[in-house]
């Protein structure tokens, strides 16, 4: 990750500009953990290009930017867009918890409507202080089989073979927002060990218009996982805490009657990149999935 981003930014012929970002550390209570966002409340005089270049400048897997505030006269719904270093993001859990937490600091807690380019995202918040919870519901999910030979070219990069995928859960690619390669493996060994070669993890993901990350879980036990997800953007390997991912998993687990809902999953991420979060999955038996975790300002 770039470095922390403070104050206002500059342009780049030098002259300053007024855009303030804020940063928060998403399904976490502290600042060192989770996955960290940019924030923006006040884009609406930015262009993309503009965006785009403080994503970079941030640094983070994604920011999150408000381009119209009060829809519709609406002073709780807002329109959304998201940017990672490098492109623009359909959808961002993490961001998107962020910016419910910065909201409920200004606006109080409740109910927020966020208009993204993947659709309505309705999110609650409850607590206060610095113990406020954010509960996004997603888009309904979807899933989908593996394009021939794309299951074997991920197992490839992965250096992980068939074999060493969970029987129980198939390899799909699943969707809440962003598509998602969904891979269960069997052994704690496997799923702690694998590397990767980021340059070709992201040409395949590229090449699949995988958006998200790649997604890979370890079952810790009944409704309870750990998740790894390589996720290669600028300096970044892999996302510490993926909201998207989370409720794509969901959906995978809903879709393919893998439990039982209502159900309760809890995704355990972030240990292997040094950012320890926690993400609670909460599968209906229809609609979006509601994926809650709490966020923290870096200051």
């Amino acid at each position: 990750m770039g470095p922390p981003l403070s104050g206002p930014l500059c342009d780049d012929v030098g002259m300053e500009e007024t855009t303030e970002v804020l940063r928060y550390a998403a399904f976490t209570t502290a600042p060192d953990g989770g996955n960290p966002a940019g924030v923006v409340l006040n884009a609406t005089r930015l262009d993309d290009a503009r965006m785009q270049a403080i994503a970079a400048d941030v640094g983070y897997a994604e920011t999150v930017f408000v381009t119209e505030a009060a829809v519709d006269g609406d002073s709780r719904r807002n329109r959304l867009r998201y940017f990672s270093p490098i492109a623009e993001v359909p959808f961002c859990g993490h961001a998107t918890i962020a910016l419910a937490v910065a909201l409920s600091g200004l606006d109080g807690v409740g109910t927020f409507l966020f208009d993204t380019p993947v659709g309505p995202v309705a999110i609650e918040t409850t607590g206060q202080g610095a113990a406020v919870t954010a509960s996004f519901t997603s888009v309904e999910p979807r899933v989908a089989e593996f394009p021939d030979g794309v299951l074997s070219t991920l197992l490839g990069l992965l250096g992980v073979g068939p074999d060493e995928l969970h029987p129980e859960y198939p390899p799909r690619v699943a969707f809440a927002g962003n598509w998602h390669p969904i891979l269960v493996l069997a052994e704690r060994d496997t799923f702690d060990s694998f590397v990767f070669d980021p340059d070709a993890m992201r040409a395949l993901m590229d090449a699949q218009n995988w958006a998200g990350t790649v997604t890979t879980l370890y079952e810790m036990g009944p409704g309870e996982f750990d998740s790894r997800n390589p996720f290669p953007v600028g300096t970044i390997t892999e996302d510490p805490a993926t909201g998207s991912a989370a409720a794509a998993f969901g959906g995978y687990l809903r879709l393919l009657s893998l439990v039982e809902p209502p159900s309760r999953v809890v995704v355990h991420q972030g240990s292997h990149v040094g950012r320890p979060s926690v993400l609670t999955v909460n599968i209906p038996p229809s609609g979006g999935i509601r994926v809650s975790g709490q966020a923290v300002e870096i200051t």
